[in-house]
């Protein structure tokens, strides 16, 4: 299992307007390259269900999350329902930094076949870095990477 965390700064733009952006998942499609289509299935007052199918190095990866909303945080978190990858669990969080905002985003990630976990790992890892700031990128326009991680916590297989 490894873990992910990024920290991406978005020059000029508040916290509020990007997790507005971030929340809005049914326009993914539209701004970012990396994602093919977002289907929200389900809604009630602070949780979607949404079925997703991302770009992977030349195929597709499908998946089903649930997403909890916290506007007063600025916090979007996702858990897997189902689906070909096994991102557990993750969050999106948006604050206000310098000169603009600053997107907090972190996953854990298995792949599921323990064999090959620390060949399947790394490249899942690396291709979910890329897709984040494409994402970022394709919902809020200029935004740089200014920190990330893949850790491997104690006690894993890899």
């Amino acid at each position: 299992m490894r873990a992910v965390r990024l920290r991406l700064h978005v020059p000029n733009q508040s916290a509020s307007d990007v997790y507005a952006a971030l929340a809005d998942f049914e326009r993914y499609p539209v701004l970012c390259e990396a994602v093919q289509k977002v289907a929200v299935t389900e809604v009630s007052e602070n949780v979607t269900v949404s079925a997703w199918e991302v770009t992977f190095r030349a195929g597709l990866l499908r998946w089903t999350e649930e997403d909890t909303f916290d506007s007063g945080a600025l916090k979007i978190t996702f858990r897997q329902l189902d689906g070909d990858i096994a991102i557990f669990d993750g969050s999106w969080r948006c604050v206000d930094a310098a000169h603009g905002s600053e997107v907090l985003f972190s996953a854990r990630l298995d792949m599921g076949i323990p064999s090959l976990a620390d060949a399947l790992e790394p490249i899942a890892a690396r291709t979910l870095i890329d897709n984040v700031v494409s994402i970022v990128r394709g919902l809020v326009g200029g935004a740089e990477l200014a920190e990330s991680g893949i850790e491997v916590p104690a006690g894993s297989v890899s």
